[in-house]
């Protein structure tokens, strides 16, 4: 069953102050709680959906995982210890990757928790959301300067989920996952040439939609 946490009206990611809302969250304003983990809804989906296209061959729905984060980050937030959201995003990574290590222990028949299995998958997310704020930045226009004071990863995950699902797969396969030009034709069903030329509308739709932010 889904359970929704309850937040406040939107607003858009740029406008939003996550040192805010963290410190509301902190003080026992559940809503800003809600508020704060919905502005990382596209991020953790991002790096989830990696993770399962690397381990399970996208056997799973990276909502449902990133659904259960929240649920877990939403009940264990009075042991969080941080202030900023660099902080934050470090803690629900680590609780995104347990999450995934249930799915993968599920998959192959595993019984019981397994550690280092937890600590592999959290250091593939934070290289993944390295490569976010790392290759795919640098390429890209420079947000407004409002927004510039949030985590670009963040931001370009958000940008990333504005594009057509076939845009926002090829980068995904070449960028995030690695694969090569025929890999990621292969995962796609499509010809090396057609992806070719895939890669390179996306990129400058991604250019264009993540400056624009």
């Amino acid at each position: 069953m889904t359970i929704l946490l309850r937040t406040p009206p939107k607003m858009p990611p740029e406008q939003a102050n996550p040192d805010d809302l963290l410190r509301e969250a902190k003080s026992g304003r559940e809503a800003s709680l809600g508020a704060l983990l919905d502005l990382y809804r596209h991020y953790l989906k991002l790096l989830a959906r990696v993770e399962i296209g690397k381990r399970l061959q996208a056997k799973a729905d990276a909502s449902d995982l990133v659904q259960e984060t929240f649920l877990e980050a939403h009940r264990n937030f009075p042991l969080f210890q941080g202030d900023n959201e660099r902080q934050f995003l470090a803690w629900i990574r680590q609780i995104l990757a347990a999450r995934v290590a249930n799915l993968v222990r599920h998959y192959v028949g595993t019984q019981g928790r397994d550690i280092r299995l937890e600590q592999e998958l959290a250091a593939d997310l934070d290289q993944s959301s390295q490569l976010l704020d790392g290759s795919l930045v640098s390429g890209c226009s420079s947000p407004s300067q409002e927004a510039s004071r949030r985590e670009q990863a963040v931001l370009l995950a958000d940008a990333l989920a504005k594009l057509p699902d076939n845009y926002r797969e090829v980068i995904v396969l070449r960028h995030l996952e690695g694969l090569t030009f025929p890999e990621a034709a292969d995962r796609m069903g499509k010809t090396l040439n057609s992806v070719e030329k895939l890669w390179v509308r996306a990129l400058a739709r991604l250019r264009q939609t993540f400056g624009g932010e």
